[in-house]
């Protein structure tokens, strides 16, 4: 969360945007707060607003794409499976979203 140049991904303040990312995606309050708080003393407040905007709306595309049925796209579907079968995902309803992941 330091936002040191070897953490930044080459993106201005990139090191506290994805810090500020995790913690949002995260369950520790205290992080978040912490990520929140040092996102917001290098960015203008437009600016911090269009980064939550834009986490947000990651989470959501995601959440929308499943609650609709879009299934995974065969070079995903490949890319996953082993991850897929690992993490047991078959196990929830959603997979029948994803042809042979059932």
């Amino acid at each position: 969360m330091n936002g040191s140049a070897d953490s930044d991904a080459g993106v201005e303040h990139g090191g506290r945007l994805m810090a500020f990312t995790d913690a949002v995606m995260g369950d520790d309050p205290e992080t978040l707060e912490r990520a929140r708080e040092a996102l917001r003393a290098v960015l203008p407040p437009e600016s911090f607003v269009d980064a939550a905007a834009t986490i947000a709306a990651f989470n959501v595309v995601d959440r929308i794409a499943d609650a609709t049925g879009i299934p995974l796209d065969p070079m995903l579907e490949g890319m996953s499976a082993e991850v897929r079968r690992e993490l047991e995902l078959a196990r929830f309803a959603s997979s029948a979203n994803t042809p042979g992941a059932s």
